[in-house]
């Protein structure tokens, strides 16, 4: 497609990722959503590029490359709010999926010292880690130096915006890239969600990053960002609790000290709980059928963040080809 007037749904990570590629490409662009990137799942996440729990698909590795090298640009720029962290990956069974890997330019195997309790293995890298109280207000405003337009209403079925919604004049494409609601606005009943409940303490010194997704108890993640630890976590599968709950705070609490003791006795300066938006195979394609042209951009699980830049370069490629 020539450079045309381009709506895109959603104003998470992925949604503005997504219009800033496609403004970089000289479209018209326009976010429409009813809420901020602060108030979506993309504000409460830990951050660290790292594919949890992703949905499958067969370009999964050249998205996480794509999105792993332009986030170490962008550590080069403290402004961005992303830094480069080391950290540990555990494993705890023999057969771990490290296909992640691929992404990734350097790693080693973690030492038996570096490991908790229990841990088979583990891998030991340098990731970024994305500290979104920052990254979220400057990816906006990059958005925004590069024409991108922000429109706050809600949007019912993307053949809605056939009569003229997004800027004077009508939309030329659709870009659907609304975490949970990207379900309803195309009719597919594939997408579930995967409750994540998260808490920040205050960041005792700690420079290293741990995730342990095999943890016995639960999922256990600690994570450092600039002041404050985040700590998790819970994939509940099929919950729309978007309630913190006091027992599930104190086994993570549990779980994240056993890891990480520095963190035993920190006070808790927030909490709070994200729906991944998940499927089984994430949904990247032009869909047809519409009044309008659409692509679909949904379905990344806990990899939304991670897997960003990779996917808005994807989608951008895809308009380009309508």
């Amino acid at each position: 497609m020539v450079a045309g007037r381009v709506s895109v749904l959603g104003a998470g990570v992925m949604g503005l990722s997504t219009a800033h590629e496609l403004a970089l490409r000289g479209h018209s662009v326009t976010v429409i959503a009813d809420r901020t990137a602060e108030a979506s799942v993309s504000g409460v996440a830990a951050a660290l590029w790292f594919p949890h729990r992703s949905g499958a698909s067969p370009f999964l590795v050249p998205w996480l490359l794509a999105a792993r090298r332009r986030f170490e640009q962008l550590a080069a720029d403290r402004g961005t709010g992303v830094d480069l962290r080391p950290g540990t990956v555990v494993e705890r069974s023999a057969d771990a999926d490290r296909s992640w890997t691929e992404a990734v330019p350097k790693y080693r195997e973690a030492t038996a010292d570096e490991l908790p309790p229990g841990a088979v293995a583990g891998v030991r890298a340098v990731l970024p880690v994305i500290s979104m109280p920052h990254y979220l207000p400057w990816l906006r405003a990059r958005c925004a130096a590069l024409g991108v337009r922000f429109a706050t209403r809600t949007v019912g079925r993307v053949d809605d915006l056939a009569g003229g919604a997004g800027r004077a004049g009508g939309t030329d494409l659709v870009v659907v890239a609304a975490g949970m609601r990207s379900g309803d606005l195309l009719d597919d009943d594939s997408v579930y969600p995967v409750r994540g409940q998260v808490l920040r303490l205050p960041d005792p010194g700690i420079t290293e990053w741990i995730t342990d997704e095999d943890h016995p108890g639960g999922l256990a993640y600690v994570v450092p960002r600039r002041g404050e630890v985040v700590c998790g976590g819970t994939g509940e599968i099929g919950s729309w609790d978007t309630a913190p709950d006091a027992g599930t705070e104190r086994e993570i609490l549990r779980r994240v000290c056993a890891l990480v003791p520095a963190l035993a006795g920190r006070p808790v300066l927030s909490r709070a709980v994200g729906l991944r938006p998940a499927r089984d195979a994430i949904r990247l394609e032009h869909v047809p059928g519409h009044a309008l042209p659409v692509i679909a951009c949904y379905g990344h699980g806990g990899a939304g963040i991670t897997l960003s830049w990779g996917c808005a370069q994807a989608v951008a490629d895809l308009a380009d080809r309508i």
